[in-house]
This record gives structure tokens, C-alpha cells and sequence, in this order.
């Protein structure tokens, strides 16, 4: 997909309201394949989900978690922004569409670009990381899409069914970013 083609998105803070969706959307395997959950069902109650969420509203929990919403105003997932150093300046992030009717659109690239220019403008960052499941092609994909290099491999890194499965490093400087936006036309913006 065309990086200028992208869908829009908006990031907005989380509200309490979003508990429904993050519950439902726990309780697909398919969308929580990937993610770092207890190796329970389901991983988190309603009650728990409640309290992630209102920690991740209070700032407490350091995540700067925001939620997906379409152009139409569906919620549809979240990106965040974790292990955030202040001093190296640099964060790793994480997203998940939660939503699986929007899948393989773009919109999960569209999320990442704008969290990118909240983390590099907002939060000063000069470089924002994340892990992948190697197996996890799609999202392999998607992140180079965006601009993300590959660091290396991290051996054995996550704990999946019941083995352990290497996770993929990959990163993205704020010049590269800055890069990206000059060829979409859109200079820096921040």
C-alpha cells in the first residue's frame, strides 16, 4: 500500500467507555495471537481491562496508550508508546487493531505514522523501537512500510502455547521519519 493513500485515522486519549471494545476484542484469538497477554482465556477479565484502561488515562501505568479511530469514528484499536527513556530518548511502541473488519487497509500504518509524530514531536524522541514475532509476517510488512529497519533478532524472546518464539527488533530514527514525511510532501510538521 501506497504510503500517501493511507486511511485517516484520529489517536485520542482512552475513555472509559473503551473497556467494551478492549474486552470483546480480547476474547479473539486471532487478534490477541501476537500480543504479550497471559496464556489464559480469556487473558484479562472485564474488571481487569477496566483497571488497565484507567491506569493508562491516569498516566500511571507509563504508557502513553491512545486509541484508533476511524475517519467515521469507529474505535478500532490502540498504539502506545512504552519503556519510554528519557534520557537515550527513545520508546517502544505498540499497536493492535482490534477491530478485524479493518485488517489489512492500512490503518494500522496510518495509527503507527501518527504515533511516530507524537512520539518525535511531543515527547522529543529520537528513536522509537518495537518486537515482532518473526512469524508475524504481515506486521513485518507493515512496519518497513513505515520506515522501520530491522536491529536483530532477539532469541527465544517471548513465551507463546507453550514454547518460546524469536522476536524481531526494528526501529525508526526521527530523521528517517522526518524523511519519510518530506517525500509524502508534508515537511516537518512538528
Amino acid at each position: 500500500m501506497d504510503i500517501k493513500a493511507l486511511p485517516i485515522v484520529t489517536l485520542r486519549e482512552l475513555r472509559m467507555e473503551d473497556v467494551e471494545d478492549r474486552y470483546r476484542w480480547s476474547l479473539d484469538k486471532e487478534v490477541t495471537k501476537h500480543l504479550n497477554l497471559p496464556d489464559t482465556y480469556p487473558p484479562f477479565t472485564k474488571e481487569e481491562t477496566a483497571k488497565w484502561i484507567e491506569m493508562c488515562i491516569n498516566k500511571t501505568n507509563g504508557y502513553e496508550q491512545k486509541a484508533i479511530i476511524t475517519e467515521d469514528g469507529t474505535h478500532i484499536g490502540w498504539v502506545d508508546l512504552k519503556n519510554i527513556d528519557t534520557f537515550n530518548k527513545h520508546a517502544e511502541l505498540g499497536i493492535a487493531i482490534g477491530d478485524r473488519n479493518h485488517w489489512g487497509k492500512g490503518y494500522g500504518q496510518s495509527a503507527m505514522m501518527a504515533m511516530l509524530e507524537y512520539g518525535f514531536t511531543t515527547l522529543a524522541l529520537n528513536k522509537i523501537w518495537l518486537r515482532v514475532e518473526v512469524d508475524n509476517e504481515q506486521a513485518i510488512k507493515s512496519y518497513q512500510r513505515t520506515g522501520y529497519v530491522d536491529e536483530g533478532i532477539l532469541r527465544q524472546d517471548r513465551y507463546r502455547d507453550g514454547e518460546y518464539v524469536d522476536r524481531l527488533r526494528m526501529s525508526i530514527l526521527k530523521h528517517e521519519f522526518e524523511n519519510i514525511l518530506k517525500e509524502m510532501g508534508l515537511a516537518e510538521r512538528g
